[in-house]
């Protein structure tokens, strides 16, 4: 079991770009398992944790309704966004500036093969991370990702997650909106879910802007806690 994980921060990077990059990852690590089955091989297989921010886009989940896009591709382009169907589960969901995504591409084998686990464990990962900040971050039922003031009037999404994982190897991941322009948000209704509102750690604090390197770190000492993982840095263009 390799418990070793390669971290890398991409900056800022266009979503299929990245999209692009993790399907090569994600492949590389399937490629390596099918091998060592089948030439009976016990080759380690990596992990990696990708951080970055995109530019504004939006992406709509294999399970996903296109309704929840509220707006043509003509309005996408005066907002200088872009839109993209994956292959992750989930429905609509906006990514940004201000907003730390984190894409876990995991061999679960050298961790759990408990895909249920692996997403409590990120969802614990972006609560005890808030918690430092002095924020109550919950589960909601029947809701992946992270809430503030679950069961109230007031319940609104801080974090979004959708996941897809094949043979026990992970991809996509989490969104912590950190500093993001909320406004974007206003285009869909957040992962099909009406009626409930989304947040952001600075707003949440009365700051203008929360330095999101400091967030940053923070997440990665607790994942690095409850995933019982080493991580290795590495700065490598995609």
């Amino acid at each position: 079991m390799n418990k070793l994980v390669i971290h890398k921060d991409l900056g800022v990077k266009d979503y299929k770009e990245t999209w692009d990059y993790q399907e090569l990852l994600f492949k590389s690590i399937i490629d390596t398992k099918i091998k060592n089955r089948r030439e009976e091989l016990t080759l380690s297989t990596a992990n990696y944790l990708l951080f970055v921010e995109h530019p504004h886009v939006y992406t709509l989940g294999k399970s996903g309704d296109m309704d929840n896009l509220l707006v043509d591709q003509v309005q996408l382009a005066a907002k200088g966004a872009t839109f993209y169907k994956i292959n992750r589960g989930g429905d609509i969901t906006y990514h940004g500036p201000g907003q730390i995504v984190g894409y876990p591409i995991l061999d679960l084998d050298n961790f759990f093969t408990d895909i249920h686990k692996y997403l409590r464990f990120l969802e614990e990962v972006v609560i005890l991370t808030l918690d430092e900040y002095g924020l109550k971050a919950e589960r909601s039922k029947g809701e992946t990702g992270v809430w503030l003031d679950v069961g109230t009037p007031f319940a609104r999404k801080i974090c979004a997650m959708g996941v897809r994982a094949s043979r026990w190897v992970t991809m996509h991941g989490f969104a912590l909106n950190v500093n993001a322009d909320l406004g974007y948000f206003d285009l869909m209704i957040p992962c099909g879910i009406k009626g409930k509102a989304v947040t952001s750690l600075n707003l949440e604090l009365g700051q203008k802007e929360v330095d999101i390197e400091v967030v940053k770190e923070k997440l990665l000492k607790h994942f690095s806690v409850l995933f019982e993982a080493e991580f290795i840095k590495e700065e490598t263009e995609v």
